[in-house]
């Protein structure tokens, strides 16, 4: 029987709805919801740049607002579709992004009590408050347990779970005491869908437990009560109210419950998969497999790889994570990533690109785009670090912040541009080589997100710095379309490998490497790695002093041959 599957993606400043045709990967029904509270949904603190918060209410308002709209197209678009017909709904969101709730299951941010207290909201991936915790959290855990480190790339995140926790702990210790338990926004969904938030029963999926809050089934779970009453015995205590064991996200959460069905239009009983992460569920979307690496380039970027799990496998330094069922069953995912990328851009547009290039942030985008057509690899000679959100890998580090070197009275806004995208491919870069260096072959690279569709001139120069071909997948809305396969393989009615044969595909158009630009870019990367490892590296020992004419160098060679 020809039947359909939804997709929910949660993202930064919108959420998403997308209804997809099983037999094809035909994409019927779509529409974002752009979080109303705070700044483009996010909650800000004007005294600390580290806070970034949500509104849950924001969530459950979008997921009426995005389904039941995707529903409407979807009839209007196949006179076959019937919501009968519709096997299984998935779910991804961002993450870490913690909700502290009450005993029931509902945030506390819900409660009058807390309306105005970020503290008591959802605690979104990209708050950095937590960076002295984290700290601490990585000391302790190289002095008692070294084997949690190695599953996380050697040093545990301020975006992470329990850094968050303790960080609530240690700021707000009303809010803290007033929470019954912890939720990760990815299983907080399933779970009001199935009507099942009771913290203690809720499904829990292993993507976000095992890359973000330490757990593993080789040491039982979660980390045990010693090594968290080491750090806080209030930690220790929180570990009882958590939970025993998490799923991949290909499982059954269970059915949609009376009430939600009615508010969606959707038939009781559908089946509701696990929720993941939504760069884990975007790489499944756009085809992930064996020696693919998927990187989806957004605000931020995630890259995925999935390794056999009956294969030997390294701990590789500075990865966010390995887990087992992550991504793909019966695989382990590999997860790396840049804090910012596409939100580097923005903030530059936003704030130093001057009103000649345009009166709106489109204009100006486009008169860079259009002015980079003009320069050649290294004729700016300018030279970035991408931290101006901090780095996320290889050096797992909020603290390190952005820098662009080689300016003149001469340089102009879209040549900075031009640098901020080349230092985002060298990031990009320094984490394939990171990977590859432990036996991990990247084979393919599929980009997805909007940068990757919309963004061509970003595109080629991505090819020539990483010096291999780049695909881009065919949907736009990937991390949707792989909740709904996922939605789909937990109804028992197909598996995932067959959701994804039928459905993930990629553009005719590949961007091939250009063999004079990659001669060029390997040039400037060595400077690259010269300032990525003397401002991220502890110990580190060299000098700087050919950096900046070195640059220069490769700036008037270029020069010469235009």
């Amino acid at each position: 029987m020809k039947g359909y599957a939804i997709g929910i993606d949660y993202g930064t400043n919108s959420c998403r709805s997308l209804l997809i045709d099983l037999e094809n990967g035909r994409e019927l029904g779509s529409e974002v919801f752009a979080y109303p509270s705070g700044k483009a949904g996010i909650l800000l603190d004007p005294k600390d740049p580290n806070v970034a918060r949500q509104n849950p209410q924001d969530y459950i308002d979008g997921l009426v607002a995005t389904v039941s709209a995707a529903i409407d197209q979807a009839k209007r678009a196949d006179a076959n579709f019937n919501v009968e017909k519709v096997i299984g709904i998935g779910v991804d969101t961002t993450g870490s992004t913690i909700i502290p709730v009450d005993a029931s299951g509902s945030p506390l941010g819900l409660d009058r009590r807390f309306a105005d207290n970020l503290n008591a909201q959802v605690w979104l991936w990209k708050d950095h408050t937590a960076h002295e915790e984290a700290a601490a959290i990585t000391a302790k855990a190289a002095e008692m347990r070294p084997q949690y480190l190695a599953k996380c790339g050697g040093t545990y995140s301020s975006e992470w779970w329990w850094s968050k926790i303790w960080r609530l702990r240690n700021v707000d210790l009303e809010v803290f005491e007033a929470a019954a338990s912890f939720v990760e926004h990815c299983d907080f969904i399933p779970a009001l869908l199935t009507g099942n938030c009771h913290p203690g029963a809720m499904k829990r999926g292993v993507c976000s437990a095992g890359h973000k809050a330490m757990y593993n089934a080789g040491w039982g779970g979660l980390p045990d009560k010693e090594f968290l009453s080491a750090l806080d015995p209030a930690l220790a205590d929180l570990r009882d109210r958590l939970y025993d064991h998490a799923v991949p996200a290909n499982q059954l959460a269970g059915g949609l419950s009376e009430k939600w069905a009615s508010k969606l239009g959707l038939k009781p009983g559908t089946a509701v998969a696990v929720g993941a992460f939504d760069a884990h569920m975007g790489a499944v979307g756009a085809g992930i497999k064996e020696g693919t690496l998927v990187k989806i380039l957004g605000t931020s970027t995630c890259d995925c790889m999935v390794v056999p799990n009956k294969d030997p496998l390294a701990d590789i330094p500075g990865l966010c994570g390995i887990v087992d069922g992550s991504i793909l069953p019966d695989h382990y995912g590999l997860e790396a990533g840049q804090s910012a990328v596409g939100d580097i851009f923005l903030w530059f547009v936003n704030h130093l690109v001057p009103d000649s290039y345009g009166a709106t942030v489109d204009e100006k985008f486009a008169t860079m785009e259009a002015k980079l057509a003009d320069l050649k690899p290294g004729e700016t000679g300018l030279l970035a670090l991408d931290w101006n959100n901090g780095n996320r890998t290889i050096l797992v580090d909020v603290r390190l912040s952005g820098l662009i070197l080689g300016q003149t009275l001469h340089t102009e806004a879209h040549e900075i541009y031009r640098a901020l995208i080349e230092a985002t491919a060298f990031g990009a870069l320094t984490i394939i080589k990171r990977i590859e260096e432990y036996g991990v072959p990247v084979q393919e690279v599929i980009n997805t997100g909007g940068l990757a569709v919309k963004n061509p001139t970003l595109m080629q120069i991505y090819a020539d710095i990483l010096g291999r071909p780049l695909k881009v997948s065919a949907s736009e809305q990937t991390c949707a379309l792989g909740a709904a396969l996922f939605g789909a393989a937990s109804s028992g009615r197909m598996t995932l490998s067959e959701a994804q044969a039928n459905c993930c595909q990629v553009r005719d158009r590949i961007y091939e490497p250009i063999e004079a630009n990659q001669h060029v870019y390997e040039q400037l990367y060595q400077h690259y790695r010269t300032l990525h490892d003397a401002f991220g590296s502890t110990g580190w020992s060299g000098t700087l002093d050919e950096v900046m004419k070195g640059v220069i160098a490769i700036r008037d060679a270029a020069r010469a041959s235009a």
